[in-house]
């Protein structure tokens, strides 16, 4: 072999081997990129947000319905306990409603509400209206068509008419009759109604609805 083609192969197999050595360094550096390289974290999983909590009046799961309220059940309002007396079924224009008749603890008479009413705006699904009647001295005041004002509280009237009863237990009323009324809202929400069982006077009550789980059942009647 001539001096020129050893020369010439050995610059082949050099520029060969430094090729090699080249792509062999690129592949090792590629490599330890991979295997370096930061990882992609998956995204955590959100928690489900809670159940949005039920508005004031509103009857839930979790509460004891005071539809289910019989005449000679004993029950807490607010912890305290009180007998179920009786009760007035009352009809009027369509709505129908609940009163009972409670004694407490001390022999105090008080009178529960149980309504269920149409949304307060259009769409609303009706809720569970509960309220709590207090008796108030009328000192001789009978309702007004406009604004009236109790204890120096102002009352403005929403609703009034004449509805149909029928009672079960001790409620001290007729067992069948007519019951006029007239009820009035504050602007800081407080209710007043005045009832009058057709040939008696007036009487007059204050109250406030009652939140979700302000009853409970002590006992039920057989």
């Amino acid at each position: 072999m001539s001096m020129t083609a050893m020369v010439v192969l050995g610059l082949s197999i050099a520029t060969v081997l430094l090729l090699l050595g080249a792509f062999l360094a690129t592949l090792r550096q590629d490599r330890k990129g991979r295997a370096t390289a930061t990882p992609v974290e998956a995204a955590p999983v959100e928690p489900p947000l809670p159940a949005p909590v039920g508005a004031v009046g509103y009857a839930g799961h979790d509460y004891a319905d005071p539809r289910t309220i019989k005449v000679g059940d004993r029950i807490e309002v607010h912890g305290r306990p009180a007998s179920v007396l009786g009760a007035m079924y009352v009809s009027w224009q369509g709505q129908e409603w609940t009163e009972y008749l409670l004694r407490d603890a001390v022999r105090r008479f008080q009178w529960l509400s149980v309504e269920v009413r149409q949304g307060l705006a259009e769409g609303e699904p009706p809720h569970l209206e509960v309220l709590l009647w207090t008796e108030v001295p009328t000192q001789g005041m009978v309702p007004a068509k406009s604004m009236l004002i109790m204890e120096g509280v102002e009352f403005f009237p929403i609703e009034r008419g004449t509805a149909a009863f029928r009672c079960e237990g001790d409620t001290g009323v007729p067992e069948r009759g007519l019951l006029d009324f007239a009820d009035y809202r504050a602007s800081d929400g407080r209710l007043l109604s005045f009832e009058r069982i057709q040939g008696r006077g007036w009487t007059a009550s204050y109250a406030r609805p009652l939140p979700p789980g302000s009853i409970d059942f002590v006992s039920r009647a057989p």
